[in-house]
């Protein structure tokens, strides 16, 4: 953030300074005491499990020049003050601020499934021609947000903001905040079922971004669905489809998959990407539609993509000793498992014996559709023909309950809610040349099956096939 006065600070905030004739500037807002250096700004938000406002007295401590809070908690803090109606709200009054006082093109990008994915693949495309910024890791609610923003500075052109919502209104507050010129919607699916209540309610969510398009502005949608392709009626501006179908404003074809990388076409231009699997073509073509649309050759673009990679946990082929693992932990929806139960059955094994698993945890926020969808889930793989399931979490005994079903035999299924018992039978399924599948809702933790591989894989060099009773 460039250095900013108290009193610009105050009149952007809609805060007050205590004492009035305080001053000083700020050049770094922290919002985590341990992080403070002398000087900084102590920004004291509140959550549902902590407050800042408590960490207040060791922020002045440790060199704080000013600490923002809420009028109730102003009186038991020493030292100068700011003090605003909400500190959340304030912090993104604060980048609405900084944001209208910057010319960088404003995108953001929503949806259900791939929103991260979208926009890594938006800042490389973009990144080809102009100098941007885009929302670290999973910067995309009330706080992230607005850090984001505040790092704009004169020699940006572009930011690509991530935007989640776990209710209806929550992308319209962070639209408030970014003003965003371009919407990306990357498809809509059934995560947070249990905080929106309806599929209806996540298409009415995901919308705001839409409605809050300037007439100027321009919005990009997947075109072969269906229910993204009917928002468009939302936006009040020019709306572009992306797809496979001869109906899109960008067409995707001649569409191949090996070794974890997807090749298509577009015009007479070869795309050659880093893609897990055929569900993540359409968050390239998303992608490569904005940046063509504002004036990226698409030969530029695809020089860009050719280099992308993953973020972890996010779908990678990984080589752990002698078995190749998807390392898809990061989080779990219906459509993303469907995905990635799809990008499991496609990859070829190591070795003509080699055996596909899917070790996968609880999708959780699905409220009442909870154990229909976790048995779909166990359907699907079990008839996409992977040899075993391990399933972990509360919700297993349905997602094994789905795959016996439809042809999984029970001697191809572990389920409970132990991680190390079911560790246990993977140690026991798992030869040389397996693949495996490990998937899950950020809370179940999946990861720690990557770290158990690698230190499984790390303690021997052979790995004789094994009996188990």
């Amino acid at each position: 953030m460039d250095p900013l006065g108290w009193h610009d600070l105050a009149a952007a905030t809609q805060g007050r300074l205590i004492p009035s004739a305080a001053w000083g500037r700020a050049s770094r807002i922290v919002t985590d005491s341990r992080e403070l250096a002398r000087g900084d700004v102590f920004w004291a938000l509140r959550g549902e499990r902590f407050d800042g406002h408590e960490f207040a007295a060791q922020a002045l401590a440790s060199g704080a020049s000013l600490v923002v809070c809420e009028l109730p908690r102003a009186d038991a803090i020493s030292g100068p003050k700011l003090v605003v109606d909400d500190t959340t709200r304030a912090l993104g009054r604060l980048a609405r601020w900084v944001r209208q006082r910057r010319e960088a093109l404003i995108i953001g990008v929503t949806g259900s499934v791939g929103k991260t994915t979208t926009k890594d693949l938006l800042a490389i495309a973009l990144g080809q021609q102009f100098q941007g910024l885009k929302s670290p890791g999973n910067y995309n609610n009330a706080i992230g947000l607005p850090k984001t923003l505040m790092d704009l500075n004169d020699s940006h052109e572009f930011a690509v903001l991530e935007m989640g919502a776990s209710q209806r209104g929550d992308i319209r507050d962070l639209c408030e905040v970014a003003l965003p010129e371009i919407g990306v919607i990357t498809n809509i699916g059934q995560a947070h079922m249990a905080s929106f209540g309806s599929p209806e309610n996540i298409v009415m969510a995901k919308g705001e971004l839409l409605e809050a398009l300037p007439a100027t502005g321009f919005a990009v949608l997947p075109g072969d669905d269906p229910v993204t392709r009917s928002m468009a009626a939302k936006a009040p501006c020019r709306v572009l489809f992306v797809g496979t179908g001869p109906e899109n404003d960008l067409q995707a074809r001649h569409i191949t998959r090996s070794a974890g990388r997807l090749t298509f076409e577009i015009d007479d231009q070869t795309f050659d990407i880093a893609l897990p699997s055929a569900s993540h073509l359409t968050n390239a073509l998303l992608a490569i539609a904005v940046a063509r649309e504002v004036g990226v050759p698409l030969d530029l673009i695809a020089d860009g993509l050719q280099e992308f990679q993953p973020a972890p946990g996010r779908g990678a082929l990984l080589s752990i000793g002698p078995w190749s693992v998807i390392d898809d932990t990061y989080n779990a929806s219906p459509s993303s498992m469907l995905a990635a139960i799809e990008h499991l059955a496609s990859v070829e094994t190591p070795q003509p014996t080699g055996k596909r698993y899917a070790f996968l945890g609880d999708m959780r926020e699905l409220g009442e559709s909870s154990a229909s969808e976790h048995r779909r889930v166990g359907a699907a793989l079990a008839s996409a023909g992977i040899h075993g399931l391990l399933a972990f979490g509360s919700a297993a005994k349905e997602m094994a309950y789905g795959a016996q079903k439809h042809g999984l035999r029970s001697g191809q299924i572990a389920a409970g809610e132990s991680l190390d018992v079911l560790l246990t039978v993977l140690d026991c399924w798992l030869e040389p040349g397996d693949v495996v599948l490990i998937k899950g809702s950020r809370v179940m933790q999946t990861e720690r099956v990557i770290d158990w591989l690698k230190q499984r894989a790390a303690q021997s060099t052979v790995f004789p096939a094994r009996q188990c009773a």
